[in-house]
């Protein structure tokens, strides 16, 4: 009774747990007070031993303060003194540190009182790893099978580790899923837990991401910290398989390399054999490859790809198929075939066409130049200008680069036909000189052509230029003029004959006087015309000179008139002679009968 009542004089306060992390410092306080203030007062620390009896670390009263020896605690721990207690200071705190630390407080007559604080040691473990089966997991496995395992070290105290699929948490489920966990404690004192997932896996979870996360204690506080994801390997039958062309894109045409490829939808992979549609003939082929090179229209058809699902329950063969259309472009035929021989003025249908799998498109050209459209090509009243030749060329629109062509060479027979040869061509040229004539003949079959030349002397003339083409001759020669000529160009061919004539005119270097008068007397009437006007004004002037004589005409200031001579221009009386294509003029003599100069072709009266 006297022992509960001493107790009961103090009043002492300390925390049930203090927690803190491995390595650091860590204070536990002791709080006390007496109801009735003691003589002396006696602070002891003590501390749980494994084995269960206890340790003094600490003793304190009014007169000394000081940390026991020989404890496992004598150079870790410090205690400091206030008037509300004393606080205990444990440093570089150890996993062993873990357990029940003693507060003893006795006031002797006053009372005595014991108090005790659990100290909690944390350290955060290493964040957890992640592996999964690298042989890959089948489907097929009747009861749930390792896929991936997890590891967290060298944590305090023992982690925990939860399994995820796609973030969603894996809770063990009899047949589909389970977890076995191995907990390992180090020897220093830290905990690693290993944790294998079990698992019955379906085809679904080929796309699926496994993650595991561990969650650990830290002071006032859980904590976790997540894996990577991982995706598993699973393997499940093939149960189709699909074929396609991955080249050429678009359209095939003959010549090109086709490639197609197969897959299935199995993992692993299946062996993929390629074949034609009704044949057991196994095209040559590299892991779901097949190549066709430089295909032909005899490649079309109906192509297979097989797989035989090895892990599947009833080994059924899946297959797919393909229709390739190889599409084709054939020579082009032109008719009439190479060439056709037309009669001027004649018409024609030529046709171009190429046997195609697609529809064509047919260009007519002739010398580069587009000249129609369409399969059909009309040719209306032959020309010699029709002839030549026409070449078609036929591509297919909706694949480009698909092209044939051909062509049709057009002969147009016909009788000569001479440029020019509607008129007769005049020309002059002085006596000695030369003088080129052209003559350009088309015709089919090719013209011939003659000279005949009239007038000059035969050794007068030579041919310097002769050419000839398919159709057309052509000729030039050189000609001395000597005398007047006429020169005939002559063609002639099966169908007929034209001509053209040239008439030339001899120019004399000069004319003498009694060319002049045979020339003025050829113009007889001109001048009796001239000089009867004349000899009138020299009849006028004399009347008026009369008249002056008499009087009879007032002149100057006294009222006589005078007759000046009137100025005239030196082309008013002027006679030409023309002939034809050449011009000369007449000289007048005048009335005295002189012979006027050249440069003075005009008379002048004067009375």
């Amino acid at each position: 009774a006297l022992a509960w009542q001493a107790w009961a004089l103090v009043d002492l306060r300390m925390e049930d747990t203090v927690e803190v992390y491995m390595d650091e410092s860590a204070e536990i306080p002791c709080l006390y007070s007496f109801t009735e203030q003691p003589m002396m007062v006696m602070v002891q620390w003590f501390v749980q031993e494994r084995e269960g009896h206890r340790v003094r670390i600490s003793f304190s009263d009014l007169t000394m303060q000081k940390v026991d020896e020989n404890t496992s605690y004598s150079d870790r721990i410090s205690v400091q003194s206030n008037s509300d207690g004393e606080t205990l200071t444990i440093q570089d705190v150890k996993l062993s540190d873990e357990r029940e630390f003693f507060c003893q407080v006795s006031g002797l007559s006053a009372g005595s009182e014991e108090g005790k604080t659990l100290l909690k040691v944390f350290d955060p473990p290493e964040p957890p790893v992640i592996e999964g089966v690298l042989s890959g997991v089948s489907v097929s496995g009747e009861s749930p099978a390792k896929i991936a395992s997890c590891e967290t070290r060298e944590g305090f105290p023992k982690p925990n580790i939860t399994w995820y699929r796609d973030h969603i948490p894996i809770h063990p489920t009899s047949g589909l899923a389970n977890m076995v966990t191995l907990l390992t404690r180090e020897s220093s004192g830290l905990y690693t837990v290993q944790s294998e997932l079990h698992y019955k896996v379906t085809k679904e979870d080929k796309d699926a991401h496994f993650s595991c996360e561990v969650s650990y204690f830290v002071p006032g506080a859980v904590r976790t910290s997540e894996s990577k994801g991982i995706n598993i390997t699973v393997h499940y039958p093939t149960t189709s398989v699909e074929i396609w062309k991955e080249s050429p894109e678009g359209l095939v045409r003959e010549g090109d390399t086709v490639e197609l490829r197969c897959q299935g939808d199995g993992n692993p992979p299946a062996p993929i054999i390629f074949n034609r549609e009704q044949s057991d003939v196994e095209l040559d082929s590299s892991q779901g490859l097949l190549v066709l090179k430089e295909v032909s229209r005899a490649d079309s058809g109906v192509y297979e790809c097989h797989s035989l699902g090895l892990d599947a329950v009833n080994h059924d063969e899946v297959l797919d198929t393909l229709q390739l259309t190889v599409h084709y472009l054939d020579p082009a035929v032109v008719v009439p075939k190479d060439s056709e021989v037309m009669l001027k003025g004649e018409s024609l249908t030529a046709t171009c066409n190429a046997l195609s799998s697609l529809e064509t498109s047919t260009v007519w050209f002739k010398d580069g130049i587009e000249v129609g459209r369409g399969h059909i090509m009309q040719l209306q009243d032959a020309t010699f200008d029709t002839a030549g030749q026409y070449d078609c060329e036929v591509t297919v629109p909706s694949l480009p680069g698909l092209l044939t062509s051909g062509f049709v060479h057009i002969i147009v027979q016909g009788a000569p036909q001479m440029k020019d040869a509607e008129r007769e061509i005049e020309l002059m040229e002085k006596v000695g000189g030369w003088v080129n004539l052209s003559c350009e003949v088309r015709g089919y079959p090719r013209p011939a052509i003659t000279w005949s030349i009239t007038g000059s002397q035969s050794q007068s003339w030579r041919e310097v230029v002769k050419g000839e083409m398919e159709d057309q001759v052509y000729s030039v020669v050189m000609l001395k003029v000597t005398t007047d000529a006429v020169a005939v160009c002559n063609s002639t061919n099966d169908f007929g004959i034209e001509t053209k004539t040239f008439s030339i005119r001899s120019i004399p270097f000069s004319q003498t006087p009694t060319a002049r008068k045979t020339s003025v007397d050829n113009s007889g009437v001109i001048i009796v015309v001239i000089i009867v006007s004349i000899l009138l004004l020299a009849i006028l002037g004399s009347v008026f000179y009369f008249l002056y004589k008499k009087g009879k005409l007032p002149c100057g200031r006294s009222g006589k008139q005078e007759i000046t001579k009137e100025k005239t221009n030196k082309d008013d009386i002027v006679v030409e002679m023309k002939a034809k294509k050449t011009e000369e003029s007449v000289l007048l003599r005048g009335v005295n009968g002189e012979q006027k100069p050249p440069n003075d072709q005009n008379s002048t009266l004067s009375s």
